[in-house]
């Protein structure tokens, strides 16, 4: 990407600018997209390559983070279709799954949210990967990039509804997947 930037100064030092804040959030995002380290860096490097050659076409003044990650989610799409895999949206029990929030209280800590608070970054990783894709990827930018369900929206290019629907069941399925492990903190507490 380093000789594509040189070609143009001034518009490769405004693109830097506003991307470099924005490449780990795209990461980590690509990385629940594809569910590979590899990959997801390949990704982020084409989003990165593709965007600076359509940054012409990004109206000044707008939201650039949405803009970048509609940028990642169209290269992510088109990745799958070149390679003969369409993202598949599973379907869930949503009788069956709970919220990853119910029961934390934000002003006094519950057994839950104290065995939360002993999960590490591997639990969360796997409960995350074991989400479909379509899920992950709104979790992913909601509970850890902080966007906001327009933004999110925007990336993606679906409907705010279905954004708080894939929240809402993405959320569900990621407490559902924490479960085990949070029964395993609780039974190592009680012994």
């Amino acid at each position: 990407m380093a000789d594509v930037l040189t070609k143009a100064p001034a518009t490769a030092d405004a693109f830097e600018a506003l991307l470099e804040p924005q490449l780990d959030a795209l990461y980590r995002t690509a990385r629940r997209m594809t569910r590979n380290a590899d990959d997801a860096e390949d990704l982020v490097q084409d989003t990165a390559l593709r965007a600076f050659r359509a940054f012409h076409q990004f109206e000044r003044g707008t939201n650039f983070r949405a803009w970048i990650f509609r940028v990642l989610t169209t290269t992510f799409i088109n990745r799958q279709r070149a390679a003969g895999r369409q993202p598949a949206v599973e379907m869930v029990d949503e009788e069956r799954a709970a919220s990853v929030y119910d029961g934390i209280a934000d002003d006094a800590p519950t057994p839950e949210a104290a065995v939360l608070a002993r999960m590490t970054v591997d639990d969360i990783v796997r409960a995350m990967d074991s989400l479909p894709r379509e899920f992950a990827a709104v979790v992913q930018m909601s509970d850890a990039e902080g966007m906001d369900y327009q933004e999110i929206a925007d990336a993606l290019e679906i409907p705010i509804g279905t954004v708080r629907s894939r929240l809402h069941r993405g959320r569900r399925l990621l407490r559902k997947a924490l479960t085990p492990i949070l029964a395993q903190g609780v039974n190592h507490d009680e012994q």
